[in-house]
């Protein structure tokens, strides 16, 4: 168990949190959805009311390590400042710190909030540089990660600061371990996981790892056409790893061994072309035609897949099971949707394309927990340290 501010005495302590302000932006720099700043308040409020003196860093884009204006986190102040209803102290310095900087973090008084300039500005950041963590740390007293989404990464923002001052969780990220960790070292039976997206080589290590843990593992999307490859069947012209036949095999017999029930698709929706409009038909997953692609499971599919995800107990899903982007073949992964949200067991969205797809469809308050951290999350579930969590002090 790692600390977390509760633990940490912060009145009258500046206190430098990393948050995950990584927001969309439209062409006039607007924020078009303000998930990852609403994400943080509770950190951010329970610092501010406790007397902390605040200062906020996060990044935003790929501005590729040097000072690009239209990352800037000028927008990120002025959102914050609503949902503060108090001023923050918000210093466009391309450097991200320097003396000015340093002098407004001296000034600040208990309950005051102060955010950086993108993190990324600095080319040293991503490369978890010394120098640079040095300087962040030089500004505050007690460090904060609540940026689950880059906890999996080791950069001067999320895992170098901790080296020159103590380091504590938020809530945002206590409540990730929480979720997660419980789910996969703890779960109540049966434990299903719905593991989507295109490819099997993205996934081969969580799968690995949830055969260990699971009762049921429900494989989708473009990924399963390998495995019906593997198994000898006709795909047309779905998706397809041909090097990774021989892995898809290896988890088939692993299941087996291990006692898992696997589920792949039994019917599959296929189109000629990979277009919204195409015209498409369901036919038998080990039928498919040979100038066709898999787009979406089919009827009988999403009855099997949501039975077993309404009687489970823990479910997980990480991955669209169709090419949910397109309306057209967006029936399946709505259908895992709604199972997920009639489930009366936990159920927990594993960031990425499945939390997209959750709120597309309006279900979004309907799940238990939806993980901030796609990347993250995976490299949790397969069982790795993230480098941002393990820095932080043990209770």
């Amino acid at each position: 168990m790692k600390k977390t501010v509760r633990d940490a005495e912060v009145r009258g302590k500046t206190v430098i949190v990393r948050c995950d302000f990584n927001v969309p932006l439209d062409d006039d720099r607007n924020i078009t959805d303000d998930i990852r700043i609403t994400s943080a308040m509770p950190t951010i409020n329970y610092l501010v009311e406790n007397g902390a003196k605040v200062i906020l860093m996060s990044h935003l884009g790929r501005p590729k390590g040097e000072p690009d204006m239209k990352y800037s986190l000028a927008p990120v102040a002025k959102r914050l400042e609503e949902l503060l209803k108090q001023p923050v102290i918000f210093l466009s310095v391309p450097e991200v710190v320097n003396d000015q900087v340093r002098e407004a973090a001296k000034k600040l008084k208990p309950g005051d909030v102060m955010l950086l300039e993108n993190v990324r500005f600095r080319a040293e950041e991503t490369k978890n540089g010394e120098a640079f963590s040095k300087e962040l740390a030089s500004l505050a007293e007690l460090f904060v990660n609540d940026a689950f989404g880059t906890a999996h990464r080791a950069h001067s923002s999320t895992a170098g600061i901790a080296s020159f001052i103590p380091g504590v969780s938020g809530f945002l990220i206590e409540k990730e371990l929480e979720f997660l960790g419980n789910a996969v070292e703890n779960p109540k039976r049966p434990f299903v996981a719905i593991m989507g997206g295109a490819k099997v080589s993205d996934k081969i290590t969580v799968i690995e790892n949830l055969l260990n843990k699971v009762d049921c593992l429900i494989i989708g999307g473009g990924m399963s056409y390998t495995f019906y490859k593997a198994m000898g069947y006709e795909i047309g012209t779905s998706i397809l790893e041909a090097d990774k036949l021989d892995l898809a095999t290896h988890l088939m017999d692993l299941a087996k061994e291990k006692g898992v029930e696997l589920l792949l698709p039994v019917d599959t929706v296929v189109a000629k072309e990979f277009k919204n409009d195409a015209e498409h038909f369901t036919c038998d997953s080990q039928a498919m035609p040979a100038d066709c692609m898999g787009m979406d499971i089919g009827e009988k599919s999403m009855e099997l897949f949501s039975g077993k995800i309404r009687d489970a107990a823990t479910v997980i899903w990480n991955g669209p099971v169709g090419v949910f982007e397109m309306d057209t073949f967006a029936k399946g992964t709505e259908a895992i949707a709604k199972a997920m949200a009639d489930c009366q067991g936990m159920t927990i969205i594993g960031g990425g394309d499945s939390a997209a797809a959750v709120k597309k469809f309006g279900l979004g308050d309907r799940m238990t927990h939806i993980s901030t951290g796609g990347g993250a999350s995976l490299e949790f579930l397969e069982g790795k340290e993230l480098p941002g969590v393990a820095v932080l002090q043990d209770k």
